[in-house]
C-alpha cells in the first residue's frame, strides 16, 4: 500500500505544491497531513491524487484545481473565469482599511470585481460600508456571488457592468480596481499560471495601461469631493501610472509597495465638487 509521504514524494512536485493537493485530495488540514503522513492511502484517493499531481505537471495553477485561494486570510472558491488572487492585491484592501474607520458608511465600488475576493475582504471589516463590484463577465459575477454568500457578505451589490458603464449618477467615495495591467506581447503571458487565467483579466492593450487610463479618466465623475481612487499596476508601470493621475487632476499622488519592495498600488484623491459629478 501506498502511504500518504510515499504519494507525495513520488509526485516529483514542489512540496508545497505536493502538500496542498494531498490536503485537498483527503480533506486533511495541514496539522493532518503532518501527522498521518505514514497512513496508507485507499486506491481511489491514490487515483484523484495521481490525476491532480498530472494536471499540475502540465502547467494547470494549483488554485483551479483545488478550487480555492486564500486571501485576506479568507478561502475564495475560483475557477477560470476570474484571476487566482494573490498577496500584492491585498495592498488594496488595506487602504481602504486605512482609509475609512470601522464604523464607516463609506461608499466603495470595486471594479472587476473577479473573484470578489476584495470587495468581500473590505465588507468583512468595514460592515457599514456600502459595497458595489462590478464585472464584465457573467461567470465572473457568479464566483463572486458565491463566495459572498460563503463568507456573508450578503450587503454587497453585484453588477454586471464594463467598468462604468452601468453606473450612471452613482458616486463613491473610494474606487479600487485591480484592472488588466500586462502589455499585449509581454513573454510572462505564455508562462506560468497566466497561460490558464482569463486573457480579458489580464491584457492591458499594446502598453499595458489601456485599462488604466480609461479608470483613471473615467474615475472623476463617479468620486464623491475628495474620494479616493487606488489601483494595482504592473512592476514596472508606477512612474506612468503617477502621470497619468496627474495629468487627470488627481491629487495627493500616493504609490504603496508589496512584500518585495515592489510598487504595485497607486492612489490618489479627487478634486472634483459635488456639482461637478454627474447629475
Amino acid at each position: 500500500m501506498t502511504t500518504v509521504a510515499q504519494a507525495m514524494q513520488a509526485s516529483g512536485l514542489p512540496a508545497l505544491d505536493a502538500s496542498v493537493l494531498m490536503r485537498h485530495v483527503l480533506g486533511w488540514s495541514a496539522a493532518q497531513l503532518v501527522s498521518r503522513a505514514q497512513e496508507s492511502m485507499a486506491p481511489h484517493a491514490v487515483e484523484s491524487y495521481q490525476a491532480a499531481v498530472a494536471r499540475r505537471a502540465a502547467g494547470e495553477p494549483v488554485a483551479y484545481i483545488v478550487g480555492a485561494r486564500e486571501f485576506f486570510s479568507l478561502e475564495f472558491k475560483v475557477s477560470p473565469a476570474v484571476l487566482i488572487p494573490r498577496p500584492e492585491t491585498e495592498l488594496l484592501v488595506e487602504f481602504a482599511l486605512e482609509h475609512f474607520a470601522p464604523d464607516s458608511a463609506c461608499r466603495v465600488l470595486d471594479l472587476g470585481t473577479g473573484s470578489g475576493c476584495i470587495a468581500i475582504s473590505i465588507a468583512r471589516h468595514r460592515p457599514h460600508a456600502h459595497i458595489v463590484a462590478v464585472d464584465s463577465s457573467v461567470a465572473a459575477l457568479e464566483v463572486a456571488r458565491d463566495n459572498a454568500r460563503r463568507h456573508a457578505a450578503s450587503a454587497i451589490e453585484f453588477v454586471h457592468s464594463d467598468w462604468f458603464d452601468a453606473l450612471a449618477g452613482r458616486q463613491f467615495d473610494l474606487i479600487v480596481a485591480n484592472p488588466p495591467y500586462i502589455a499585449a506581447g509581454d513573454p510572462h503571458l505564455e508562462l506560468g499560471d497566466l497561460r490558464f487565467e482569463p486573457a480579458a483579466a489580464l491584457r492591458g492593450g499594446d502598453d499595458g495601461l489601456a485599462c488604466i487610463r480609461l479608470i483613471v479618466a473615467s474615475a472623476p465623475q463617479y468620486l464623491a469631493h475628495g474620494g479616493w481612487l487606488a489601483f494595482e499596476h504592473g512592476y514596472d508601470q508606477s512612474e506612468r501610472a503617477r502621470e497619468i493621475l496627474t495629468a487627470a487632476g488627481f491629487v495627493s499622488i500616493l504609490s504603496r509597495r508589496d512584500v518585495a519592495g515592489i510598487e504595485r498600488l497607486a492612489g490618489a484623491r479627487s478634486s472634483l465638487t459635488h456639482q461637478d459629478g454627474p447629475a
